[in-house]
């Protein structure tokens, strides 16, 4: 029980990734935050997490997209008051319909695209700061792609979104490192036979890609204590070999 009675809140958590690492991080202890704008989805992580024997979970519904910052403040100020302090942030929600020449792109799903790949984690670690620097040792763990640095042509706002997403996460964890209570990292998870990779490439033979559940134990070494001294780091899951 590496993570027992650490409190950890994950975005993206009605499924996919996000699900994935809920149902990991649960069975070493952690009291999950599920937070998801569908409440029918979380519900299944719910079910999943209690069946396997995990400590109950909460369910928090929270457009990324569509949520003001008053709203963002307001889910904090939730988090603080229940637990008094927060031990670990999952960034693992993402929005991605398909890749698009730029040509093709709206004006409002680059917004749309924008605002949950790149502001929501912005806005979320930022009010969720205080509460993190309540607790002896917390982990901000954003999730990239492995594309992102390549920069391919197609991949729109999303590409945008994690080049960003990735620059954002050294920025912050070289703040935060005088401090020593907050360490910051970005996960590579690769190709793996999720929602989203089915998606975005139907034609693929899935056969050949690593279960979701392929990624638990980079999740727990991220936010257990054997990662307490990894910061500012990119993690690729696919190459990752427990320390």
């Amino acid at each position: 029980m590496l993570l027992k009675d650490q409190v950890i809140l994950i975005t993206g958590a009605g499924g996919g990734l996000g699900g994935t690492a809920a149902l990991a991080l649960a069975k070493q202890g952690a009291h999950i935050i599920l937070l998801d704008k569908s409440i029918p989805k979380m519900e299944k992580v719910y079910d999943a997490i209690v069946g396997q024997g995990g400590p109950e979970p909460v369910m928090y519904p929270f457009d990324l997209a569509g949520a003001n910052e008053a709203q963002y403040f307001e889910l904090a100020e939730v988090i603080d008051k229940q637990y008094g302090s927060l031990q670990g942030l999952l960034h693992s929600a993402v929005e991605l319909s398909a890749y698009s020449p730029v040509c093709n792109i709206k004006t409002q799903e680059w917004g749309h695209s924008l605002n949950v790949n790149l502001n929501a984690p912005f806005l979320l670690t930022r009010v969720l700061l205080p509460v993190l620097q309540k607790s002896e040792h917390a982990s901000v763990v954003f999730t990239s792609d492995s594309s992102a640095r390549k920069a391919p042509a197609y991949s729109g706002a999303y590409g945008v979104a994690k080049i960003a997403l990735e620059g954002f996460a050294k920025i912050l964890a070289e703040e935060l490192e005088a401090g020593q209570k907050i360490r910051v990292n970005t996960l590579v998870p690769g190709p793996v036979d999720s929602p989203l990779r089915k998606k975005v490439y139907p034609a693929e033979d899935k056969t050949r890609l690593p279960a979701m559940d392929s990624l638990d134990a980079v999740y727990v070494y991220l936010f257990s204590n054997d990662s307490l001294e990894i910061s500012g780091q990119t993690i690729d899951a696919q190459t990752f070999t427990t320390r």
